[in-house]
Formats: structure tokens, sequence, C-alpha cells
């Protein structure tokens, strides 16, 4: 067939509306939304209905596209307040726990090959690089995951996975460059230890310090404008994303690290009370106004977010030949065990050791969520593309590590939350009622289930609150004083935001 304009769209159409349609099946049985992605890229691939793509640097700049886009969208989403109790232990394991992971995989990588020697027989530093490729939980997909499933879990667990996995990819890319130099100086022999420390300080300070200003001239331009047209703010916020990356970037720092903290600067602007004190005065860190058109820049960035691991993982399906991976099979499912029952919980205990407060349950729960996915996929595509000796083999063993943790790890998050007592589905659902009041307003909404029947004049409700709808089974109800709530109505509630 040749292909056109329309053949090309046509097919991108069938591939994108199937993947979806799936995703309900796949819901059901409780296997990650990504993994089905995954799966139909691979069905569509080579191996399957025959569509060839085999351009890594294609792969690569869509996969960087959709990583800046998903950890500025989770730095946004990431509330200062919520993460302020657990940002040590955070980011040990962002750093910490991703270099100990590294280590512990590569050596073992490393003594794998002695038993594989045709299939996986590298040198120590081919077998670092490989570990590093795969060292970071994947922010997309325990992002999905935890939100999908719903799960409410104890202890700040949530807001430490979240931080955890949306900081630790500029640490295992950071990794996965300075192992690629490494092994393009022949091992190590003409690169010093200098340089590998001047590497990893240079991209995490530039990372840091761009994200930061970045994120709060941001805000400044942002609230500054007035745009008549509420719907450039939306295409302004992603040429912003995009800015703070490539000038990251050009800088020599880590444009991934830039991007998250950029979101988490704005996402909190105007919603935290954070101060610091330098050379003897006092500093807001996020700023005082929170950016205008919020509502809508979250539902855009929300669709975006979606969109773009669609296309990130069904072409990374597409990207991969099946019968080439699985002659990786039986050393990658032996490393892979490896990494979900030894590396990845060794590196936590270790990294955890200073937190006491950090239960035995805790850690154990934190060790199993330690997914695998798009980044790991992406960043294996780093040493194909810079002509690194075995990059294909590197990729193709990281490609089935990535399923088998999504496979097993994925599905199992549930499970495990309840088997450790540290969680439970959230069953009750999201229920806004539709209904958005002005952002310049200092109130805030929440909903309230109605345990115990009474007149809505003698229920019980918090000093300042009110009632604004009344929602009994599929009916709404506009309330009044004599009415009589019955359980199992869900209220819909305005407050001041205190």
């Amino acid at each position: 067939m040749v292909i056109t304009a329309g053949n090309f769209l046509l097919l991108a159409a069938v591939i994108l509306i199937f993947s979806i349609l799936i995703t309900k099946a796949g819901y059901k049985m409780g296997v990650p939304t990504l993994l089905v992605f995954l799966v139909v890229g691979m069905i569509f691939g080579e191996d399957g209905v025959g569509i060839h793509f085999s351009n890594y640097e294609i792969a690569q700049f869509i996969g960087m596209i959709a990583l800046s886009i998903i950890l500025f969208t989770g730095g946004m989403d990431t509330r200062f307040e919520s993460i302020r109790p657990v940002i040590g232990p955070g980011l040990v394991l962002a750093t910490l726990g991703v270099l100990l992971t590294t280590v512990f995989t590569g050596f073992f990588i490393f003594g794998v090959g002695f038993v594989f020697e045709k299939a996986l027989s590298v040198p120590l530093a081919i077998a670092l690089l490989l570990a590093a490729t795969m060292s970071s939980t994947d922010s997309a997909s325990v992002y999905s995951i935890l939100r999908s499933q719903k799960l409410r879990l104890r202890h700040n667990l949530r807001p430490l996975l979240e931080l955890e996995s949306g900081s630790n990819d500029p640490m295992a890319f950071m990794l996965t460059i300075v192992m690629i130099q490494v092994v393009q100086s022949d091992g190590g022999v003409n690169i010093s230890a200098f340089h590998i420390v001047f590497t990893f300080l240079l991209q995490f300070v530039v990372g840091l310090l761009v994200g930061f200003l970045f994120g709060r001239v941001y805000v400044w331009i942002h609230n500054k404008l007035k745009l008549e047209n509420k719907s450039l703010y939306q295409i302004l916020i992603i040429g912003f994303i995009f800015l703070t990356f490539a000038v990251t970037d050009m800088l020599g720092g880590n444009g991934y690290l830039a991007v998250y903290i950029a979101g988490i600067v704005v996402g909190n602007a105007g919603l935290v009370d954070g101060k610091i004190k330098v050379f003897g005065m006092i500093h807001s860190v996020f700023g005082s106004n929170r950016i205008i058109e919020r509502r809508s820049i979250d539902k855009l960035l929300d669709g975006l977010v979606w969109m773009v691991q669609i296309v990130m993982f069904l072409m990374l399906g597409l990207l991969v030949t099946p019968h080439n991976m699985l002659r990786m099979a039986v050393p990658a499912i032996i490393i892979g065990v490896f990494i979900i029952l030894i590396g990845r919980p060794l590196a936590v205990w270790l990294s955890l050791l200073p937190f006491r407060k950090i239960g035995f349950k805790d850690k154990v729960f934190v060790s199993w969520v330690g997914l695998r996915g798009a980044a790991p996929i992406i960043f294996a595509t780093y040493p194909f593309v810079n002509g690194v000796k075995g990059g294909e083999i590197i990729f193709n063993v990281v490609f089935f590590i990535t399923l088998l943790s999504l496979i097993f790890q994925g599905t199992t998050i549930p499970f495990m939350a309840k088997h450790l007592h540290l969680g439970e589905k959230d069953t009750s659902g999201p229920d806004n009622f539709g209904v958005e009041i002005p952002e310049e307003l200092n109130t805030a909404m929440e909903m309230q289930l109605v345990e115990n029947e009474a007149f809505l004049k003698d229920y019980p409700l918090p000093k300042g609150t009110l009632v604004m709808l009344v929602k009994r089974d599929h009916k709404y109800i506009v309330p009044n004083g004599k009415l009589y709530l019955k359980k199992g109505d869900k209220l819909l509630l305005i407050s001041e935001n205190d």
C-alpha cells in the first residue's frame, strides 16, 4: 500500500480508537491502561499487522516532548503542603535510591552476562548503563495507576510515591548520559571523576535554578497579560513548557528536572505561604498570586497528558520487534525479578534508614510501587541513538522488563495496599455536580455523604458552610431549610477557604 497523508491519518485514527475501546476491558481486569496501549502498539507493529517503525531518533524526540508535558503537569498537580512532610524521604529516594538501584542492578547484570554469554555478555560499563536507563520509577505509570485505581493510602504514601516518581526521572537521565560518556571513552579511561561530578552538578543546579526562575517569571507574565481570548492562556503554557526544557538543555542543565520544578512553582502559586530567608530578607517561594484561568489550564493539561501518553506508548510498542525482544527473554526475566524483589527493595530500605517514622509495611509497599514505564524505554533509546555498541540489546531488555513490571506490579498494587493494611479503593467516586465557582472567590467546594437522616436546618455543618445542591440517586434538589435529608444523599458544600 502506498503511504499517503490520508492513509496515514486513517491508520493513526484506527489505532488510536481501537486502543481506547479496549482499555475498558483492560480496566475491568485490573490491567494498567498504559500497558494496553503498549501492547496495541506491538500488535500493529512489525510482528503483528506489519507496520514497520524503527526510527529511534523520532521516538526519542516524541518521548522528550511527552515526558516534558507529563512531568510539568505532575509538578502542577503536586501540592507543596501535601509533600512537605515527605520531602526528605522523597528526594532521597529520587536521588540516592536511583543511584543504589543502578549500582546493585548493574553489577547483577554483569554477573548474569557470565551465565548467558551469548545473549547478554557485556562489560561492566554497559551493564551499569543498562541499569541506569531503568533505575527510575515511571511518573506516567505511577500517576495513572494510583489515580485510576482510586487508592486511598495511609501514612502520606501517595504524596511520597508521586513525589519520588515525578522527581527521579532526572537522576536516571543524568546517570544514563554519564554512563554513555563513560562507555564512549573506552570504559572510563579518558574520563575523570571530576568530569562526572561536574556533569552531575551542572545538570542538577542549572535544572533547579532555571525551573524555579522560569516558573516564577511565567506566573508574573501569565497574570500581567490580561488576554482577551482566554484560550490563549492554554497555548501560552504549552509554549512555556517547551521553552523551559530547551533553555535548560542549551545551558547544560537537566530539562526534565527544570520542567518538573517549574510545574511545582506554577501549580503552587498563590496556594502556599512558603517563605525563605535569603541574605536576611524574607522571600516568598511560590509567589502570592494564583495564575488566572487555572481550571481551564488544568483541563487542557489533563487531556494533553493522556494524549501524549497514548501516542508515546503506542509508538514504543511499534518500535519494538517482539521476536528480537523474546531472544532476551530469559536473562531479561532474571534481571526484572532481581530489580522487583531485590534491587529496588534494597535501595529503598537503605535510602530510608534515616527516616525511622516510615514503617516496615510502608517500605514494602514503596518498594513494590517501583513501576517501570515509558521513561525507562525512552532513556533506553539514547544508547542506540548515540551509537553505543549493544544499544539494541539495551532497548529490548528494558522494554521486556517494563512489560514485566507493568503486568506483575501494576496489576497487584491495590492487592498489596489492602494486604498490607495501608489503603483501600475509594468506592465513593468523584462527584462535583458539574458546578464551578469563579477562581477569584476565596472559597472551596467539597462533597459530603449524608450518614444520618435529618432536616437540612438541623444538619450539623461547619461554621460558614452552605449547601449548594443535593444529589439523591440521579436527581438534583435545590435545598431549603424544610428539605429532609435521607441517608446516602450527596451534599455539595461551599465554604470559606481557610
